[in-house]
């Protein structure tokens, strides 16, 4: 088996690779476990920490028709799309975030498509694909009314995959991913990066600002269980999918409120305290319009998982990011 995954360097797409190393195999186009032979790890700086001969890091425009005809060739079995232009930034420079979020993504298609050994094709969409009149629990029916261009951007991205794949070009899966959090690192430019930074930084003894309101309604994914639901979406049977590629996975709902009140479960009243509330209405414009709640009936009964609190959601950024820091 042989593995691209776009936006190799990132959060995810480091921990994936990590995880596919350590598993070892994925399932082929006939549904049968193969073990991994390259995995490589496209983006803009180069992945770090790796050391294993399976892994190839390659640097370069994911718009670039050259780079992807060199890293996506006919002995490519499956493609993790995970580069994109975040939402606030998308939003701000909206050149860059179409060049990268959907003419990127049309240019992987295009190139899977002359290829013709039909790869499975896994693209990370978003909730952010939903806005406007909704009702409290977002069903995967719902009529797509993004409120952002990065939005706006995911549904091409998905209705892409969900043709491509009727056409029979690739086997594509189009996952609507919940905010992950909580990210270790810097905060970047996405309307969402709160989520993290509100945990994160008071955990490390700094300051952090919440620029929404408490009772901001939130639909969570910890990073261990996007990888899995990465893993899994790319191994189940495409057929499951029905006529629509796209699906919603499940998340935890919560509110910013809640989220704050678990941190100082898990570390006390003095962490939660480092948080300051300041509200800023370009991110809340954005993160308003973006649902809190959802139905997940198909994701549930294709086997994808959630996490059950934000108190279990903190307790793995710790595990996973500060005990080994």
């Amino acid at each position: 088996m042989r593995v691209l995954i776009t936006g190799g360097a990132g959060l995810l797409g480091a921990k994936l690779a990590k995880r596919l190393l350590e598993r070892g195999t994925l399932a082929n186009a006939q549904g049968r476990q193969t073990p991994i032979t390259r995995i490589t790890l496209l983006d803009v700086i180069p992945a770090k920490g790796f050391d294993d001969p399976r892994i190839a890091v390659v640097t370069g425009d994911i718009a670039d028709a050259k780079v992807i005809e060199a890293v996506l060739t006919p002995e490519t079995d499956s493609v993790f799309h995970l580069a994109a232009i975040v939402s606030g930034q998308a939003e701000a420079d909206f050149e860059l975030g179409m060049r990268i979020n959907f003419d990127a993504t049309r240019l992987i298609l295009e190139r899977a498509r002359r290829n013709g050994n039909k790869p499975r094709v896994v693209f990370t969409s978003s909730v952010a694909v939903f806005g406007g009149e909704l009702p409290e629990k977002v069903p995967d029916s719902q009529v797509l009314t993004p409120q952002s261009s990065y939005g706006a951007q995911k549904v091409m991205g998905e209705l892409l995959i969900s043709d491509y794949s009727r056409k029979g070009f690739i086997d594509g899966r189009a996952l609507r991913m919940p905010t992950v959090c909580v990210r270790p690192g810097a905060p970047n430019k996405a309307a969402s990066s709160f989520a993290s930074g509100i945990i994160r930084e008071p955990l490390n003894g700094v300051e952090a600002i919440c620029p929404v309101a408490p009772q901001t309604p939130m639909w969570l994914l910890s990073p261990r269980h996007a990888i899995d639901s990465l893993i899994h979406g790319h191994d189940i049977d495409g057929s499951l999918f029905g006529s629509s590629r796209a699906l919603s996975l499940p998340g935890l709902a919560t509110t910013v409120q809640d989220m704050v009140a678990a941190l100082e479960r898990v570390a006390g009243p003095e962490v939660a305290q480092r948080i300051r509330w300041q509200q800023d209405p370009a991110v809340i414009r954005i993160v308003n319009s973006w649902p809190g709640n959802f139905v997940t009936t198909r994701a549930n009964a294709m086997g994808f998982k959630h996490d059950e609190s934000f108190d279990d959601i903190i307790r793995a950024y710790i595990e996973d990011e500060m005990k080994t820091a």
